[in-house]
């Protein structure tokens, strides 16, 4: 099934160690430390998961491991938690390939959609409730699951079915997203940012509601550096406006310094509001994507 391929059972296996984090303290909500995760005896079972190593003993199921010889730990639920919410950018210029065909790496989308696959699994394994929302120009018809994994798999047929679409209005969607999720959470973008307006104001709107803000930019080698030369003849993957310029080292160097600078920029949204912000080029194997910069950054323990 189509949704077998958007992320392996090895890869679902090792992700079950890790925990989607947040840094904000919320009133009334769960949140900030990996020990408030799972509520102690007397809270209501609800799963179980394997056992990992730093795991309490204590809430192993001992007569599971008498009859199978494998630890398993008791989930429980606690509430009320933190929401997050996935907001997943389907506009055109996350499925343009350029030279990523050539070289067999993912698309954007394609790309994001595993990650987007990724952190839904681990927030589930975890029992946290999770919205997946689409967006370009409006906000698509999103989904939300909970309940632990047993709901990944139709979490993983719709992300399957997503298909890019419309032309990018951050201003627009952040005013609906704002709309349809007024409590405040933990609000995870994945998107390569690209916007005839500036991103800036429709971000910072989000954290003044109190959003806490992860965003995750994708973006591919040839967003970056071009490996085109001569005479060019560019047509925007959204709008459709054509444009003719010479390409040259100058033209390079110049490109590549306004791509950092823009980065720099998004970076600088993110981290000022206390959020995080993680840079992934397509070019870096998912897995890697998600033990590496992801981890290191602390949106993933």
């Amino acid at each position: 099934m189509a949704e077998d391929l958007l992320i392996d059972t090895r890869l679902l296996e090792k992700l079950e160690r890790l925990t989607i984090q947040w840094q904000k303290s919320l009133g009334g909500l769960v949140g900030g430390h990996n020990t408030a995760r799972f509520a102690g005896a007397g809270q209501e079972f609800l799963d179980h998961r394997q056992f990992h190593h730093g795991d309490e003993l204590r809430d192993v199921n001992w007569r599971a491991f008498m009859r199978l010889e494998k630890l398993f730990l008791k989930v429980f639920q606690l509430e009320p938690r933190i929401p997050v919410r996935i907001l997943f950018d389907v506009s055109p210029s996350m499925a343009t390939n350029g030279s990523a065909a050539i070289k067999g790496t993912l698309s954007k989308f394609d790309y994001a959609r595993k990650l987007a696959a990724a952190l839904c699994y681990v927030g589930l394994v975890r029992l946290d409730a999770i919205s997946l929302q689409p967006f370009s120009d409006r906000l698509g018809d999103g989904l939300r699951v909970g309940g632990g994994r047993q709901r990944f798999q139709p979490a993983a047929r719709y992300l399957s079915g997503l298909k890019p679409g419309g032309k990018t209005n951050f201003l627009q969607c952040t005013r609906d997203f704002l709309t349809k999720f007024p409590q405040a959470g933990l609000t995870i973008v994945i998107s390569d940012f690209l916007d005839e307006t500036d991103c800036e104001k429709p971000l910072q709107y989000l954290a003044d509601f109190g959003h806490e803000l992860n965003l995750i930019h994708v973006w591919a080698e040839e967003d970056r550096e071009p490996p085109w030369e001569g005479e060019l003849d560019l047509e925007d993957a959204e709008t459709g406006t054509r444009l003719e310029l010479p390409f040259g080292p100058d033209a390079l160097a110049s490109y590549t310094a306004a791509f950092d600078e823009f980065t720099a920029h998004v970076r600088e949204v993110a981290l000022r509001n206390g959020g995080r912000y993680v840079s992934l080029s397509t070019s870096t194997p998912v897995e890697e994507a998600i033990f590496g910069p992801l981890v290191r950054s602390g949106a993933l323990q």
